[in-house]
């Protein structure tokens, strides 16, 4: 998109300002209303049967869009064919790898939301910016500036301030006995998730420099490849209980409106890539944790203590910092999306699952710069999403 190009505009509001504005309320709402599905019931939905919901909504969702784009492209015709060479043709396969991940690392999510306090959780899941910058530096051999570094380094930190208060706050499921390893294993879901989401959106990264195919055609093949990972979920983790209490039990408003937040958010953050930039979408992720800190004391009782401010403060700023521009185009941008994240369209990758975060390049077409080819968009939420 050229700099001289107009500003694309939605109700005569310019579409990145809509685009990060919801993506601010989805990411915040995803993590409160994961958390609340988990605990307004004493039925416990199935996490495995959630995440498969979610992948067929998306699926539905992208397959519609990529219906509809391919046959403006084609006289108004409709070609089913080209539709399904597009989605299952060319390298599509090479996209089972993330699928899977993505698909594992969802699982984990929810896991995570059911043992932590969604403050914390929402904060902690910031870790995907860190694992992903060491994936891409590890496996890409990308090279990061001192200030993105210090960024890391402050993230760690604030994550880890975060944790210290966390087991005094809103009392985990299993009583104030087990609260200290429910934490400890709320921690661990969350750290394998985010790692997993490094590998999965850097492998994407890898594999889908040089691609031409749509966002959207993108998020069909992802989520069409995850509803095999997802069924496995389903029949051999919760297969037995299903057989005996059925495919949604447990189900409220609630855990539909988690189903689809999640499967909303990388199409929200395809939008976001397309039209803004990192420094705004980070400004959005900072927006989105302080409302859901602000929430999870409303809705939750979560009590806010000095570490956890602290704590969240560096988050927030390390996130900002590391999503600053470099002055120099050899240094590259490695900003993950948000989980659930995996949208791309050219060379680029989208955190796009979930929310989550992904290494990728630019989504804006034919026409970007070598600034712009290791942007990472996550997730989202998911991550995700």
């Amino acid at each position: 998109m050229s700099s001289g190009a107009a500003v694309p505009m939605l109700y005569g509001i310019p579409v990145k300002y809509l685009s990060l504005a919801v993506l601010t309320i989805q990411n915040s709402l995803l993590v409160l209303i994961m958390r609340y599905s988990r605990v307004v019931s004493n039925l416990k939905f199935y996490a495995s049967t959630a995440v498969l919901m979610s992948e067929l909504t998306k699926l539905a969702v992208c397959f519609i869009i990529s219906a509809k784009l391919s046959i403006a492209e084609n006289n108004n015709q409709l070609s089913l064919k080209r539709i399904f060479n597009d989605i299952l043709g060319g390298d599509s396969w090479k996209l089972l790898i993330p699928a899977g991940l993505y698909t594992i690392q969802n699982n984990l999510q929810y896991t995570a939301v059911t043992l932590l306090d969604a403050a914390t959780f929402q904060v902690t899941y910031q870790l995907k910016i860190l694992t992903t910058a060491l994936c891409a530096v590890i496996i890409l051999g990308t090279r990061l500036s001192g200030t993105r570094w210090l960024s890391l380094m402050a993230l760690t930190i604030g994550v880890i301030l975060v944790q210290l208060p966390s087991s005094s706050n809103e009392p985990a499921s299993g009583g104030r006995a087990s609260g200290v390893s429910l934490q400890f294993l709320g921690l661990l879901a969350v750290l394998v998730a985010c790692i997993l989401s490094g590998l999965a959106g850097v492998y994407f990264e890898k594999v889908l420099k040089g691609s031409r195919k749509s966002v959207w055609t993108r998020n069909a093949q992802l989520s069409l490849f995850s509803i095999a990972p997802a069924l496995f979920g389903v029949f051999i983790v919760d297969g037995q209980e299903i057989s005996t209490n059925g495919f949604f039990y447990g189900y409220t408003g609630w855990t539909y409106g988690a189903i689809a937040c999640q499967a909303v958010g990388g199409l929200i953050v395809a939008v976001v890539v397309k039209y803004a930039d990192n420094i705004l979408k980070g400004f959005a992720t900072s927006i989105s944790i302080i409302i859901s800190c602000l929430a999870s004391v409303w809705i939750f009782g979560f009590q806010i203590t000095p570490l956890f401010i602290v704590g969240t403060a560096l988050v927030i700023y390390a996130t900002y910092m590391y999503g600053k521009p470099e002055s120099t185009s050899s240094q590259q941008a490695v900003l993950p999306v948000s989980a659930n994240s995996e949208n791309d369209e050219a060379p680029n990758n989208d955190e796009a699952k979930y929310g989550e975060p992904i290494p990728m390049a630019s989504l804006r077409g034919k026409d970007n710069s070598s600034e712009e080819m290791h942007v990472q968009v996550n997730n989202a939420g998911s991550n995700a999403k």
